[in-house]
């Protein structure tokens, strides 16, 4: 299949979309706050998987290799419309924690799908550091360099990204038990 995709076939290529759309799909997901947003980013990381495919040498590492390729077209999508948000992304209104129930408690009464979707509403910034350190597994200085701020910039946004997501959490699952 990569040899045809490489060659231009568009059956190949649409195979190909169509086994790891839903792998590529679930990556994006966890960098924006909408589908709309996930998808462009989807699409955009499969056109540049496509354009740089032929450079693409071990079949084995495909799925990693096209993982990278999404990451960092959600990082640059990110890059790309951080002129667009203002501070008024990162004062959205404030959520107030409540000890009623203990963090054990909140996280095992949520599916990871509900605990997603808290990610999603994270503000933009915090959200992308929190799933580059998160999911991606990326340190702090690597955070820095790819999105062009300080180091302790990702590290303070990393850790109200989860006081924020420990609020959101704690809601969620007072709301899913009322």
């Amino acid at each position: 299949m990569v040899t045809q995709c490489v060659k231009g076939n568009e059956n190949a290529m649409k195979q190909f979309y169509q086994h790891f759309h839903g792998y590529a799909l679930s990556i994006c997901i966890a960098y924006t706050d909408n589908q709309d947003d996930a998808v462009e980013i989807m699409n955009d990381g499969f056109l540049k998987a496509f354009q740089s495919l032929s450079k693409q040498q071990n079949i084995n590492t495909l799925k990693s290799w096209l993982r990278r390729i999404i990451v960092n077209t959600a990082i640059d999508h990110y890059r790309r419309n951080q002129h667009l948000r203002n501070n008024k992304s990162l004062e959205k209104a404030r959520i107030y924690p409540t000890k009623e129930y203990g963090e054990e408690y909140v996280y095992a009464q949520l599916s990871a799908e509900e605990i997603l979707k808290q990610v999603q509403q994270l503000p933009a910034p915090y959200r992308m550091v929190f799933s580059l350190y998160v999911l991606e597994g990326y340190s702090h200085r690597e955070i820095a360099e790819k999105l062009g701020i300080a180091e302790s910039t990702s590290r303070s946004h990393l850790s109200e990204a989860n006081n924020r997501l420990r609020e959101l959490l704690t809601l969620q699952a007072k709301k899913n038990h009322v």
